[in-house]
C-alpha cells in the first residue's frame, strides 16, 4: 500500500450497524476507512459522487464521467476486492479473517481530459452483518413467505450476533496473553536486575578488601 499517494480516513469501529458519513477529496486521489471486523462478516458499501461546480459554487448531485475504483484489504494485505464502479455503486464482500480491514475508494475519470484538482464529495455508507430483508417484495397476502422471511432474517441476525461474541473472545484471549507474556517479562527482567545488582555488589565489596589487604590496612 502506498502511503504517500493514499490518505486514511481511520474509523475504528466495532460492528455498528450502519457507518454513513462524507468527505471530500480530489480527483484520482485515494482514501481510505478502517474496519474492524471478526471472520466471515458480509461487508455492504454503498457511495455517491459529487463534483464541485465553479458555476454554482456548490456540489453537483451527480458525476457524470466518473467512477470509483474500490480496494479492500484484508490484514494479510490480501486484496478481497478491487473493481472500478460508476459514479454511484453497492459493493460487497465477505471478509475471510478477523482484523483491521482496509476499504479504499479512488475515483477514476472516465472523461478524455481529467482534471486532478477537482473537486469531489463522496458519501459513503457501510453496512456490517447481515442485512435486514426487503419485505416491499413479499406478497402481503403471503403469509408463509412472510414468516419465511422474517425466520431468515432473524437467523441473520443470530448468526452476527455469534461471530461478533466468538471475534470479542478471541481479542480477550489474544489481549489476556500479551498481558501474561507482559508480566512475566517484567517479572524476568526484575529478577535479573537483582541478581546484576547483587554480583556487582559483591565484586565491589571483595575488591575493596583486597585493597586494603594489598595497603596492609587490615
Amino acid at each position: 500500500m502506498d502511503s504517500m499517494g493514499m490518505r486514511l480516513l481511520v474509523i475504528f469501529c466495532v460492528w455498528s450497524v450502519v457507518h454513513a458519513m462524507y468527505y471530500q477529496s480530489y480527483e484520482r486521489e485515494e482514501k481510505c476507512i478502517i474496519e474492524e471486523l471478526p471472520e466471515d462478516m458480509l461487508v455492504t458499501g454503498r457511495y455517491k459522487i459529487q463534483q464541485w461546480s465553479m458555476a454554482q459554487h456548490d456540489f453537483l448531485p451527480s458525476a457524470p464521467g466518473l467512477g470509483m475504483v474500490v480496494t479492500v484489504r484484508a490484514p494479510n494485505e490480501e486484496i478481497l476486492l478491487s473493481k472500478l464502479y460508476g459514479p454511484n455503486g453497492k459493493f460487497t464482500f465477505t471478509t475471510h479473517s478477523s482484523g483491521f480491514h482496509f476499504i479504499c475508494l479512488q475515483s477514476n475519470s472516465t472523461n478524455l481530459i481529467a482534471f486532478a484538482s477537482s473537486r469531489l464529495r463522496v458519501h459513503l455508507d457501510v453496512q456490517v452483518g447481515e442485512h435486514p430483508l426487503d419485505y416491499s417484495k413479499v406478497d402481503p397476502k403471503d403469509k408463509v413467505k412472510e414468516v419465511s422471511y422474517g425466520l431468515e432474517n432473524l437467523q441473520g441476525e443470530v448468526d452476527h450476533i455469534i461471530k461478533e461474541q466468538e471475534y470479542q473472545r478471541e481479542r480477550e484471549e489474544y489481549y489476556r496473553r500479551k498481558s501474561e507474556d507482559m508480566n512475566s517479562n517484567v517479572l524476568w527482567w526484575a529478577i535479573t536486575q537483582t541478581f546484576i545488582l547483587t554480583t556487582v555488589g559483591i565484586w565491589q565489596v571483595r575488591r575493596f578488601k583486597d585493597f586494603l589487604i594489598a595497603k596492609k590496612i587490615v
